[in-house]
């Protein structure tokens, strides 16, 4: 009887289920999208139980796209929207609010104050993370800090509180399993990335308590079982999906580089058994653990890459759907002098800057739809282009090939556009599924499915190679003016009464 692999791929906008094959080849996919809950501004939220409600969806959609029994699942792995948290009653599983999502910017304030209290370089040192709204301590903070009756429960170890992949574990397991991996674990603003462990002096600092933390386990192992009805399947993986596209990509070796470009756009480079330290404002994360060995990555997070266009689409009404982008901003040779800032959630790397706002410098009358649709490709170019630079002065390396995947991977201007403005070939795999790929294969490889990271290494084939085209002299002359936008937003916001 042939055995798959379901990889489960919950992202920010949509749940996902794909079976993938011993070959490595994607058989079946299922997709579900969600509600978006903007309550006030800049917050954003999920109803926890509606991602739940979608996953389980997909699971059973794609059994039955493939024509095949839960019997046939050999083990699955989950990749997740990282920092997102949903804290829940351990005993009911009932959420105690809405999931507040990595991009949601309530706590900014608060942050700021750490920094202001002189917290820094400790958090730093311990979690390579930059204090940020963007990770989960502060939202676990802000939930029991405002929701009624919450730290009372928290205190007495009545609540579990996690990332993603936790909640959708504690539901698959039917309540048996209470868990993450290192790699989700590393974005939340509570681990040391260097003993693996949750940290007492960030827990008070936070007023966390312990209890309702998940048990933080390696990346690939068989952690328990999962339930699909009646029948149970191991669950052996699990990464947070930048992670996991970095392994799907198979960047397994130091120098390696991905870029996902998603909801935002996540860069990542293996630094293999070293936790660099940024002097560039990236982030020090793990990438991942197995067979006992922790390999660490440095990350450059850009907060707005596919949600421009999902703004051109649905906020402006600019485009019809995502696709159409591409064709509407080819009808200009160039942006005419128009600069956006997709800074709609603030700036990631290597600005963080929390409140930053979005802003489209260098409009004329002779502007148009397809001058703002091209300056809103590049922008999202023009921010891979400043994590990419702040990466090779932290790794002190020359990059020769830029691994790509996510949804605008397939926009072919947009990649010759990146290949441009980086100056080196950016290359697009056949295989796009590179998150889901890689909680495949790390559940794969625990089970044995696959025999060693030798085997997968042969699954990887290339579609497409952009190479650079551009006039430099050009190009140099566009990221200076980028810079030039990125200044007069951040001017604007630093001027502001927040």
């Amino acid at each position: 009887m042939q055995k798959y692999i379901l990889s489960i791929d919950q992202g920010t906008t949509s749940s996902r289920s794909l079976l993938v094959d011993h070959d490595g080849k994607v058989v079946a996919t299922a997709q579900k999208e969600f509600t978006q809950i903007f309550p006030n501004a800049a917050w954003v939220e999920h109803d926890a139980n509606e991602i739940w409600q979608t996953q389980i969806g997909t699971i059973h959609d794609v059994l039955k796209k493939a024509s095949i029994s839960a019997d046939q699942i050999a083990a699955i792995g989950i990749t997740n929207q990282r920092e997102t948290v949903v804290i829940w009653d351990k005993h009911t599983g009932v959420p105690l609010c809405n999931a507040i999502v990595w991009q949601d910017r309530r706590t900014s304030a608060y942050c700021d104050s750490l920094n202001e209290a002189g917290h820094q370089e400790m958090i730093k040192s311990k979690t390579g993370l930059i204090i940020d709204a963007y990770f989960s301590a502060s939202k676990i903070k802000w939930v029991l800090d405002n929701v009624d009756g919450a730290r009372e429960k928290a205190n007495q170890g009545l609540l579990a509180a996690g990332t993603i992949d936790s909640w959708l574990i504690y539901n698959l397991s039917k309540g048996q399993l209470h868990i993450t991996d290192v790699s989700n674990a590393s974005r939340t603003m509570l681990f040391n990335i260097h003993t693996l462990q949750w940290d007492d002096e960030l827990l008070a600092l936070f007023d966390i308590p312990i209890a309702i933390l998940p048990d933080v386990k390696s990346s690939s192992e068989i952690y328990g079982k999962a339930f699909i009805g009646d029948h149970a399947v191991p669950l052996s993986g699990i990464a947070g999906d930048q992670q996991a596209a970095l392994f799907g990509q198979l960047c397994l070796y130091p120098g390696m580089v991905k870029n996902t470009y998603g909801t935002g756009c996540f860069m990542l480079m293996n630094t293999g058994d070293k936790a660099i330290t940024s002097h560039n404002n990236l982030l020090t994360t793990i990438a991942w653990k197995i067979n006992g060995k922790t390999v660490y990555a440095l990350e450059g997070s850009v907060f707005i890459s596919g949600a421009v266009v999902q703004w051109l689409r649905d906020g402006m009404k600019i485009i019809i759907n995502s696709q159409s982008i591409e064709n509407l901003a080819k009808e200009v040779p160039d942006n005419d002098g128009v600069y956006f800032v997709p800074a709609f959630t603030g700036l990631g790397a290597p600005y963080w800057n929390q409140n930053a706002r979005g802003s489209i410098f260098g409009l004329t009358r002779g502007s148009t739809r397809a001058h703002i649709a091209r300056a809103a490709l590049e922008s999202v170019g023009f921010q891979t282009y400043d994590v990419l630079k702040s990466m090779q002065k932290d790794a002190d390396l020359e990059l020769a090939l830029l691994k790509v995947d996510g949804g605008a991977s397939n926009n072919s201007l947009l990649m010759q556009i990146q290949s441009d403005l980086v100056n080196c070939d950016v290359a697009v795999p056949e295989n796009k599924e590179t998150t889901a790929m890689g909680a495949a294969y790390l559940a794969g490889l625990a089970i044995g499915y696959w025999s060693s990271i030798d085997e997968i290494e042969n699954f990887i084939s290339i579609e497409n190679i952009y190479k650079p085209s551009g006039d430099q002299a050009k190009v140099a002359s566009m990221i200076k003016n980028w810079h030039r936008a990125v200044r007069a937003a951040i001017s604007w916001a630093n001027d502001s009464d927040h």
